[in-house]
């Protein structure tokens, strides 16, 4: 005959009281943490979207606060400084390594001068010498519309600028205007809007796309469940014998 299992009682240790709770609390407020910050995300991407469906605006001549700007389309009049243009390293297009040309463009001094980047879209590594392109040099006014984007920090395992080098890794502005000997550069780019009408056409601008990465949602139901996981664990692991069965 099998022998009755012998009967148990929730009965804690110290010990593991003193570890498993406060790492609960903590799981649990990384959780609640991690809630609130999917709601400023998801107000943060609502936002975005609204500011990249409006019409237009013209860009001020003078820029106080940049992230009021940030993900606005504007639209920006001058020439551009050919003699000045920047190369940024893009993400491969088509399989299709290469580069995005950003242009400074001077502002006339009617609307307060000064300079800002253009990104004019990618140029496939074969286009890199301006030779290579003469139709890029565009001279006299024009005018460009496009989304006006701020310089971000470097990723973890992204290589840093070398001001001097022939090319750019992330964009920024101060240092691209120190290296290019320009002042009075805007602390933003525009990246010029594409022309349909051109289609795949290289320095045909930048399609507007944000990228927010919005894993808060999966990032809270781990913690949460890592919490309910101790718990079990902890209620398991600390019910004791309390003696044969009658």
């Amino acid at each position: 005959m099998t022998a009755a299992a012998e009967p148990r009682r929730f009965r804690p240790s110290l010990w593991a009281t003193l570890i498993t709770v406060p790492a609960v609390l903590v799981m649990l407020g990384l959780g609640t943490w991690q809630m609130q910050r999917l709601a400023w995300k998801e107000d943060l991407v609502r936002r975005v979207e609204q500011r990249l469906h409006a019409a237009p605006i013209p860009l001020p001549s003078t820029i106080t606060d940049p992230e009021a700007l940030e993900f606005r389309p504007v639209s920006v009049t001058g020439h551009f400084l050919n003699d000045k243009e920047l190369l940024l390293v893009a993400r491969p297009r088509q399989g299709q390594a290469g580069y995005e040309l950003l242009t400074p463009l001077q502002r006339p001094a009617e609307d307060g001068g000064g300079v800002v980047l253009v990104n004019r879209g990618f140029l496939p590594m074969d286009k890199r010498a301006p030779a290579s392109r003469p139709e890029s040099r565009v001279e006299g006014p024009v005018t460009v519309t496009g989304l006006v984007r701020l310089p971000q920090p470097a990723g973890w395992l992204q290589p840093g600028n070398r001001p001097g080098a022939e090319s750019w890794m992330r964009l920024d502005p101060p240092a691209m205007a120190a290296s290019a000997g320009l002042e009075r550069v805007a602390p933003l780019a525009v990246e010029m809007t594409p022309d349909p009408a051109r289609g795949n056409a290289s320095l045909n601008g930048i399609q507007p796309l944000v990228e927010l990465p919005n894993n808060h949602r999966q990032y809270a139901f781990t913690w949460y469940s890592l919490a309910a996981t101790l718990i079990v664990v902890y209620v398991l692991s600390q019910r004791r014998r309390i003696g044969p069965a009658s």
